[in-house]
């Protein structure tokens, strides 16, 4: 079918989310409900609470988007849900909704890797965007380099040792007395600095091999704001602003380590929610420039986790006939290329 209509609904973390997206990459209607206010007082996502949010806000948005696309389920081709890698509890309520609507109108289930719905969301995005293309993809939970060969065919080429960038920017933010969530108000708070001042580590820069390692940056952070006894806002802003410059070098120096490997990639591509910061996206825009490759990024709202992006994965995953039966579990971890060969100190990160 050439222009499916699918249903997706993601919940892996602290966004509810649902879109009705058609294979022409028109999206009908969408909604995503935002907990911020339930977990910024914790300073970071309690994951009871997402489940629990989940729980309460999805019937009432599925029901929503349908009414606002004017349709039915048995308007739709398939439903598509975030099967993991994510918080268990909340994959778990989005993964069995999407089940439960899937049996009730008799239609395809696809269990979306919410990797894959970074991966694939530039596409949707631009039309104009082929296979292959080189991914950084960057978020709270992973930092990867991935070579996107096809639907369903992802080579890793690196990965974090550690923490990942989006990990590092939020717990950086926290330290820094910023506010949740940590990665905009720490991108917010740079503005106004100095990145030359606090002179930061850049972990593995210049290495052969393009993983990547933010722990050592995000204790670099730490001591930095330990030693000022009472910092002024310029202080802050100055050390959010050294720490963003040092991730986005660290960030760079990977992906062009990575090109070297891929040459016959069409564009370097960013996705996920770090790929939202306009100072990362200025230096890759000028490293894809400087190799001669388009540059893609998502619109900001499709950076952060959305019901499009899964939807669209399940429209590019129906078209290749690639769906799944009810009985497709929830993973807490669940890697792209699961071929890819373990990294040391990685873990189930990699």
């Amino acid at each position: 079918m050439a222009n499916p209509l699918v249903l997706g609904i993601e919940s892996s973390c602290d966004e509810t989310a649902v879109a009705l997206v058609r294979g022409d990459r028109t999206i009908l209607a969408q909604r995503i409900a935002s907990q911020n206010e339930a977990h910024e007082r914790f300073g970071g996502v309690v994951p009871e609470l997402a489940a629990r949010a989940h729980a309460d806000r999805l019937a009432p948005m599925v029901a929503a988007v349908l009414a606002e696309a004017g349709v039915g389920l048995a308007d739709v081709d398939a439903i598509a849900g975030t099967a993991g890698p994510g918080l268990i509890g909340g994959v778990m309520v989005g993964l069995v909704t999407a089940k439960a609507l899937a049996m009730a109108a008799g239609k395809p289930l696809i269990a979306v890797n919410h990797l894959e719905g970074h991966a694939l969301s530039p596409r949707l995005a631009d039309a104009a965007l082929g296979f292959p293309y080189l991914l950084l993809l960057v978020s709270g939970g992973h930092c990867q380099l991935l070579l996107v060969e096809a639907v369903g065919r992802y080579r890793r080429l690196a990965t974090t040792i550690d923490d990942a960038v989006g990990e590092a920017f939020d717990k950086s933010a926290k330290v820094l007395g910023l506010g949740f969530p940590g990665g905009p108000a720490l991108e917010r708070a740079a503005r106004a600095g100095d990145a030359g001042r606090f002179a930061l580590p850049r972990p593995l820069v210049g290495t052969p091999e393009p993983h990547f390692s933010f722990a050592g940056l995000k204790s670099a952070v730490l001591r930095a704001r330990a030693a000022m006894a009472a910092p002024s806002e310029q202080d802050i802003a100055d050390l959010a602003a050294s720490f963003q410059q040092a991730a986005c070098d660290c960030l760079v120096d990977r992906t062009e380590r990575a090109l070297a490997q891929v040459p016959g990639t069409t564009a370097l591509v960013v996705a996920g929610g770090v790929a939202a910061n306009q100072h990362i996206r200025g230096a890759l825009l000028a490293l894809a420039s400087a190799h001669g490759l388009p540059f893609v990024a998502p619109p900001l709202w499709l950076c952060t986790d959305n019901g499009a992006m899964i939807a669209w994965a399940g429209v590019e995953r129906f078209r290749v006939g690639d769906i799944d039966d009810l009985n497709a579990p929830a993973r807490p971890r669940w890697p792209l290329d699961p071929e890819a060969e373990a990294v040391r100190g990685a873990g189930v990160k990699a």
